[in-house]
């Protein structure tokens, strides 16, 4: 008994300091969003003196955070609505209607994506944007995004779907209900936690991307927040109290959204670790 607890003790105390490491530099960040240019200099490690919030309005209006940030929400949600919509009724159709084998297959190239290095996909994914007209627009950015989200996004449905018990599906048919109603009134109500947990992983990665805005996008009007921070960082190099504001802005949806849905995403993650 005794060495069990002392296990326990030496385990709380790695997770403690495991959430120190983690959540350091986040606090360092916020402090520095508060505090000048001198003390973030001269005071690294400090508390600051006072909160000087206009670092946060500057950061806001005059580095157009504001715009940057718009941009990225549109991109960013109607690339995860998209991707939930076809990963939604692919995964319906692989895990509960029976086409022989033609399912295993289709389910196993899809899962190929998660395999193929994104860096190797850059040059042939620039020539298609570029021969389609969609370069330098929002809808070049959605359909790429699309593109990398779905395997896992299937992956992570089709898991789920394939848990649910056969009995529903059964009972819907016997009240005269069809593929469509099957899936819409069913289906796809029970499979929301799945859907939310994608939804919120494929948001962080989309609104965090860097490198696909980075070659796709190159007017200022039509920047996202990550591409729109480098421009900001390289303007204003020694403004670095403005710089850490405009970082904590740019986490704030991605926390707010976790932290509302976080039991929704876990019990995404694990209701289809079951079966399938």
């Amino acid at each position: 008994m005794a060495r069990l607890r002392n296990t326990q003790w030496l385990m709380h105390i790695f997770l403690s300091s495991y959430v120190i490491v983690l959540l350091f530099p986040l606090v360092w960040l916020l402090m520095s969003s508060f505090k000048t240019n001198r003390e973030i200099t001269m005071n690294t490690w400090s508390l600051p003196s006072s909160f000087h919030f206009e670092n946060y309005k500057a950061a806001w209006e005059t580095a157009n955070i504001s715009g940057y940030s718009f941009n990225s929400l549109i991109v960013t949600v109607a690339a995860c609505i998209i991707t939930l919509l076809f990963a939604a009724m692919t995964s319906f159709a692989l895990s509960r209607m029976k086409f022989a084998k033609a399912n295993k297959w289709i389910y196993q190239f899809i899962l190929l994506g998660l395999i193929v290095p994104h860096g190797a996909m850059l040059i042939p994914l620039y020539r298609l944007i570029q021969g389609i007209g969609l370069y330098d627009s929002h809808w070049a950015l959605i359909l790429v995004y699309c593109t990398y989200a779905l395997p896992i996004t299937v992956f992570i449905i089709y898991a789920f779907m394939l848990s649910i018990p056969s009995e529903l599906e059964e009972a819907g048919i016997m009240d005269g209900l069809g593929a469509t109603g099957l899936f819409s009134r069913i289906i796809l109500p029970i499979s929301i936690p799945a859907l939310v947990t994608v939804f919120i992983l494929n948001f962080i990665t989309n609104w965090n991307e860097y490198i696909l805005s980075q070659l796709f996008i190159t007017s200022e009007s039509l920047k996202t927040l990550p591409t729109g921070m480098a421009t900001f960082n390289d303007g204003y190099r020694t403004n670095f109290a403005s710089l850490s504001a405009a970082v904590i802005i740019s986490i704030i949806p991605v926390l707010v959204i976790y932290f509302f849905l976080q039991r929704q995403i876990i019990e995404g993650m694990t209701s289809g670790s079951v079966k399938g």
